[in-house]
């Protein structure tokens, strides 16, 4: 088999060109045409065509008319990994509980640059919900769980200060301005409520989860329909959030007093 310079072995050609066009895609750009694929890659169109069947097929890749998104396959593949983290099993039934407390979906997310990524969820048992899924990665500036990991997370300001601020709808903050407003509200509060950020009919509230050294582990976060959730119940799951990253916080070793 050949190798590189360093004694590794070296990487499959096709997992090159696999890995190429799942990179094309993104939180902004989730889904692409082929056209646009083959220019993201620069492989030749007729090996790119042929990748992409093939990603297709085994469930790599989801088609939707015209234009092609992540497959499912992947997000599945992606669960078992989260479970060998601590974090997932130490909060998993503290997710269970709020979820089962407020009958909303609860999600765990860390931080991966400027963006959040679901590691656990905990479904509603709603007939109508707004799914969400392990493996899901969401931009930090729109919806609750961003403004915890600005709050509380230094290295999130960095992260997000070379990106861009999509607007996803007319509630989306695309100022610092209102980033800062909304960061000083989740400081004030130990939670933050955002409704229709990034879906206009989509709510979520979250809060903070701290680690044994008081740094921010991850945050912890019930999300839900507007349509049965809004503004008015705030005072009532703000809390109940709050008390269970609390608790979260406190079953990672946190000392840190309640927010």
């Amino acid at each position: 088999m050949p190798r590189d310079a360093g004694g590794n072995a070296a990487p499959l050609l096709v997992l090159v060109k696999v890995a190429a066009i799942l990179q094309c895609f993104t939180v902004e750009v989730p889904e692409l045409t082929l056209q646009e694929i083959i220019r993201g890659t620069g492989l030749p169109a007729s090996t790119c065509q042929r990748l992409v069947q093939n990603m297709l097929r085994e469930g790599l890749l989801d088609k939707d008319g015209d234009t092609y998104r992540i497959g499912i396959q992947l997000v599945r593949w992606a669960a078992p990994g989260t479970i060998g983290l601590d974090i997932v099993r130490t909060v998993r039934p503290i997710l269970h509980a709020l979820r089962d407390e407020t009958g909303e979906t609860a999600c765990l997310y860390v931080r991966d640059g400027p963006h959040r990524t679901v590691v656990a969820v905990a479904e509603t048992r709603h007939v109508v919900i707004r799914p969400f899924h392990v493996g899901q990665v969401m931009p930090l500036h729109a919806g609750a769980p961003g403004k915890i990991f600005l709050a509380w997370d230094p290295e999130a300001r960095d992260a997000l200060a070379d990106a861009d601020l999509t607007r996803y709808t007319d509630r989306t903050p695309l100022t610092w301005v209102e980033l800062d407003q909304q960061v000083d509200i989740a400081r004030a509060q130990g939670f933050f409520a955002a409704f229709g950020e990034r879906n206009a009919d989509v709510g979520s509230i979250s809060a903070p989860v701290f680690d044994h050294t008081g740094d921010l582990a991850a945050v912890l976060g019930v999300g839900f329909p507007l349509q049965r959730i809004g503004p008015d119940d705030v005072a009532r799951l703000g809390p109940a959030v709050a008390d269970a990253a609390h608790r979260a916080s406190t079953a990672m070793g946190s000392v840190t007093p309640v927010l």
